[in-house]
């Protein structure tokens, strides 16, 4: 018999701390989206169901937000895939289909490729099993000083596990 048991592991929504107010994950932000994220194999899925006051034009979820949450997937694939935080580099969206308010949104996020510290994920927003947005994104895998560096302050402590531990070596020659 096949063990399943981490086909459909919750990550922590504290991973980063009680006290962050990240938008798109932030457990306790108010305005924020509140997203969880599960482990699913060798992706990491979201499901949230827009509403409204997330509207571009009447009844359908804006642009921007549709790639945030590609970005939030994707930030999450790395903890829950890798161990590890990154920042983005670059992020290439393409929008196929309205994503309709008031309707469950699936975002599902897998590691595409990495080269030592950068590392390409792909990502999907679906809506009643239809694509609706896909994004290829692109992070750097910092160390603790180099995320200090970037942000310009002290990592909060939560954060240093991140940053921590090897940077795989490059898997392959693709750019």
């Amino acid at each position: 018999m096949t063990d399943h048991s981490h086909d459909h592991e919750p990550l922590d929504p504290y991973t980063f701390g009680a006290e962050q107010t990240c938008f798109g994950c932030g457990p306790h932000n108010e305005r924020g989206l509140k997203l969880r994220f599960v482990r699913e194999g060798d992706s990491v899925v979201t499901r949230f169901t827009p509403s409204a006051g997330l509207d571009g034009p009447p009844g359908v979820l804006h642009g921007g937000l549709q790639a945030m949450v590609a970005d939030e997937v994707a930030g999450w694939a790395l903890v829950g895939l890798l161990g590890r935080m990154g920042f983005t580099t670059s992020m290439n969206v393409r929008y196929m289909r309205p994503m309709r308010l008031d309707q469950e949104i699936e975002a599902r996020a897998s590691i595409v490729r990495q080269a030592g510290a950068i590392v390409v994920l792909r990502v999907a927003l679906s809506q009643g099993g239809r694509a609706g947005c896909r994004a290829q994104i692109s992070y750097m895998l910092p160390t603790e000083a180099g995320a200090e560096k970037t942000m310009e302050r002290p990592l909060p402590e939560s954060w240093r596990p991140l940053f921590r531990g090897p940077i795989e070596p490059s898997d392959s020659d693709e750019s």
